[in-house]
């Protein structure tokens, strides 16, 4: 794994890709925040029950510590996230940098998601819901979330984007997917900012960043914290309530079985702890600052359910990345 090093700024911000658009370097990802929500055959989507009131503080706690960057989608808690998102911002929705997503087909009354659609009709529907539903004139980043889409449809997605950015109710938009022939198909749009993208310090994506390295891209980082394996919370045998996606976990989540943590990932995760927790930082801060070591454009967007959670997470961003030195060591550890 080669780094191709790592700028930090004396306030810890970023750019997001060629679009100009100013973020802190650590985004919050508001899919834990939707709630419950399946598909109609039982199979939970979110990470169990919330409290909207803790939410709501726990944005605001997050925007006084100085994060400016939240990402949601229309799918999360089939518009609850958003709704909670639009109601903690108020009057400081000026303040940051609001990313959703569309693509999946939700059913709002029954907190199900019933399909996908991808076509340039729904996504002009499902951005007016999401205006909506965030209280918002415009949407400053917007992510196709159907991760495997036909490269030939989501060409015409792309131009329906530049539509979006001409008509003032987008300012940027990206794709959220793991491929990066598929993420270079977006990119040739002129307001392609950015790539979402699954990476961490157990599960690397060199290809993926040399993309956003050539073509000049945002790697925004889903599951920072390999759903929460990152964060030393999650103990082999460790049951997990029964609508969190991780209790039954698809084939695309890995780490997690049917018995809850997957003892050969976590026993990975003890592997790097010493390295991770130096300096003072909790095994998720490392985790973080591994991803800004990794590469000057990543901004990671670590889930929250909690105040206590907000703060863990932003107190990463006072520290800064790992050294090269570390990230040397971390290689060796996982025999990379």
């Amino acid at each position: 794994m080669e780094s191709s090093g790592s700028t930090w700024s004396d306030d810890g911000r970023r750019t997001l890709g060629r679009s100009g658009i100013e973020v802190s370097a650590l985004g919050f990802g508001c899919w834990a925040i939707g709630g419950e929500w399946a598909r109609p055959d039982g199979q939970p989507l979110g990470w169990g029950k919330v409290d909207d009131d803790e939410s709501v503080r726990a944005i605001r706690r997050a925007l006084d510590l100085g994060v400016t960057f939240f990402d949601t989608a229309d799918a999360y808690g089939t518009g609850h996230s958003e709704r909670v998102l639009a109601r903690a911002l108020g009057k400081r929705r000026a303040d940051v940098v609001v990313a959703t997503k569309w693509g999946n087909v939700i059913d709002e009354e029954r907190r199900l998601a019933v399909g996908s659609d991808d076509s340039p009709e729904y996504a002009r529907r499902a951005l007016t819901a999401s205006l909506r539903r965030l209280d918002t004139d415009h949407i400053d980043l917007y992510q196709l979330h159907i991760s495997d889409a036909d490269p030939e449809r989501a060409a015409q997605l792309r131009d329906t984007c530049e539509e979006f950015v001409r008509e003032g109710l987008v300012r940027a938009y990206a794709w959220s997917t793991d491929d990066p022939e598929r993420a270079a198909v977006f990119a040739e749009g002129e307001h392609c900012a950015a790539v979402q993208h699954r990476l961490n310090v157990l599960q690397d994506a060199p290809e993926m960043l040399a993309l956003c390295e050539e073509l000049g891209l945002a790697s925004i980082n889903r599951s920072p914290l390999a759903m929460g394996l990152l964060t030393g919370r999650r103990g082999p045998g460790q049951s997990l309530e029964a609508g969190d996606i991780r209790s039954r976990p698809p084939a695309w989540l890995p780490g997690f079985g049917d018995g809850g943590a997957d003892p050969e990932w976590l026993a990975r995760v003890d592997a790097l702890r010493s390295v991770l927790t130096s300096g003072g930082r909790t095994l998720a801060q490392g985790a973080l600052a591994w991803l800004w070591a990794r590469s000057p454009r990543t901004v990671p967007i670590p889930g929250f359910r909690s105040v206590a959670q907000a703060e863990e997470n932003a107190g990463a961003l006072a520290q800064g990345p790992l050294t090269a030195g570390q990230l040397t060591e971390i290689d060796d550890a996982l025999g990379r």
